[in-house]
């Protein structure tokens, strides 16, 4: 390797910002082995040269400590567990699914029952609504208008959702949220 790679390459850090093996630059370190044993506090290269008889990486774990702590252990395979542990917590994860069901201020009822007949259906699915009216031109002077349009769906959506939050005005919506009832 030229000597101009060489000093690239010694300037960088790697992804995770982990310090293993010989990027430890502290010379008391208290080890501990990958099996839970405890070596206690041992110069760098010592706790170097017990990690390279197992065949292990010297990694360390808190730099802050007093003195700072290093683990003996395979890093790959510490990694990969990590990695396992957070794909399968993201499948874990409840995504929350939220549908929006848009009004207008100057709606008929028959419209009204039947846009309250998708929202029934999304919450009967488990899903979070969003109720939203939007405010043209003048509408935009008399929010009360979309307020009372909401107010009037609402009873409809009482025996199958939540109110998570009253209807409020965000720009030239009035908005209200409605969660499925807990089974």
């Amino acid at each position: 390797m030229s000597r101009q790679n060489d000093k690239n390459n010694r300037g960088r850090k790697k992804a995770d910002d982990t310090i293993m093996n010989d990027d430890i630059r502290i010379n008391e370190l208290r080890v501990l082995g990958d099996d839970g044993e405890q070596f206690g506090i041992l110069s760098r290269d010592e706790a170097m040269q017990i990690a390279e008889e197992k065949g292990l990486d010297l990694v360390l774990m808190s730099p802050d400590a007093k003195p700072p702590v290093a683990k003996i252990m395979d890093y790959s395979k510490y990694k990969y567990e990590l990695e396992k542990k957070k794909k399968e917590a993201k499948k874990n994860q409840k995504i929350i699914e939220v549908k929006e069901v848009k009004f207008s201020c100057k709606i008929a009822e028959n419209d009204i029952a039947y846009k309250v007949k998708h929202a029934r259906e999304f919450l009967e699915k488990g899903k979070h609504v969003k109720l939203r009216v939007f405010l043209r031109g003048r509408e935009m002077a008399n929010p009360e208008w979309g307020v009372d349009v909401l107010n009037r769906v609402w009873p409809m959506l009482e025996d199958v959702g939540n109110l998570e939050s009253r209807p409020h005005q965000e720009g030239r919506y009035i908005n209200m949220y409605v969660t499925p009832l807990k089974k």
